[in-house]
């Protein structure tokens, strides 16, 4: 089966569902690009929930093709800054690392806006429905909304990162305040000591809360850098720390910063 034949199949299978639960027709288009848009919007939107085995198998066999030819970058593509500190610009779905880091909202289930860029929904996307499925069982017995600073993990699935930590930064409504700077902080060492805890020799940071959550970019870059540098300091650890960015402006503060 080729890649658009799986995309064809995964597609009629969910426009096949959308259907029985709303009553309610969609076109498939014939545009292989409009094909792949209309796949990752119906994921979005979906509760967590599983598909028939044979369409879970055809989905992660599209996936894991289509990170292929994204093309999988490790460590040693990456420029290294420092010892264990490590800067890449792109698509943090592209890492084959222990851990990518998932700027998640409160309620852990990713994000459920069609076809929205913000980074909650592409790790979503390229991960499978098997992300918001562990995600649904990882929250069953806990309080929500999820506390600020946190981090939780889950499995890749797809992606080719083997896992992922979700973690929630503070929201910027006003001007920058204290106890925000240390929550953004709190994310930062929170995801190095589950990472840690679990063995992980690899991770890799988004830009938490910058975009959606309005934290200033420098700011956000500068308590990045220093919290991953206090906590390799003071604990000794030797996991190789990824400060991915994917815009040009956070590419230049954080190569400004590390030097």
């Amino acid at each position: 089966m080729t890649q658009q034949e799986r995309l064809r199949y995964l597609v009629e299978g969910l426009v096949a569902e959308y259907k029985e639960k709303h009553n309610e027709h969609i076109d498939i288009p014939m545009n292989e690009e409009e094909q792949f848009n209309l796949f990752r919007a119906l994921c979005n939107i979906r509760s967590a929930g599983s598909m028939p085995a044979e369409w879970m198998k055809i989905q992660d066999e599209y996936l894991t093709e289509l990170a292929r030819e994204k093309g999988i970058v490790t460590i040693n593509d990456m420029d290294k800054r420092a010892p264990q500190i490590y800067l890449w610009q792109g698509d943090i779905t592209r890492l084959s690392v222990d851990a990518i880091v998932n700027a998640a909202n409160n309620q852990l289930l990713g994000c459920f806006a069609p076809n929205h860029r913000c980074i909650d929904n592409a790790i979503h996307t390229f991960a499978g429905i098997e992300l918001r499925m562990a995600c649904s069982r990882m929250i069953e017995y806990m309080d929500m909304p999820e506390k600020t600073g946190v981090a939780r993990k889950t499995y890749g699935f797809n992606l080719p990162a083997k896992h992922v930590i979700h973690t929630v930064g503070p929201i910027i409504y006003d001007s920058l305040t204290d106890i925000e700077r240390e929550q953004l902080a709190s994310c930062y060492r929170s995801c190095l000591e589950l990472a840690n805890a679990y063995s992980l020799q690899s991770i890799a940071f988004c830009c938490i809360s910058t975009g959606e959550f309005r934290f200033p970019n420098e700011d956000a870059a500068q308590i990045a850098i220093d919290t991953v540098r206090t906590y390799l300091k003071e604990t000794n650890s030797k996991i190789q720390v990824v400060f991915n960015v994917f815009k040009d402006i956070d590419y230049d503060i954080y190569d400004k910063l590390l030097g």
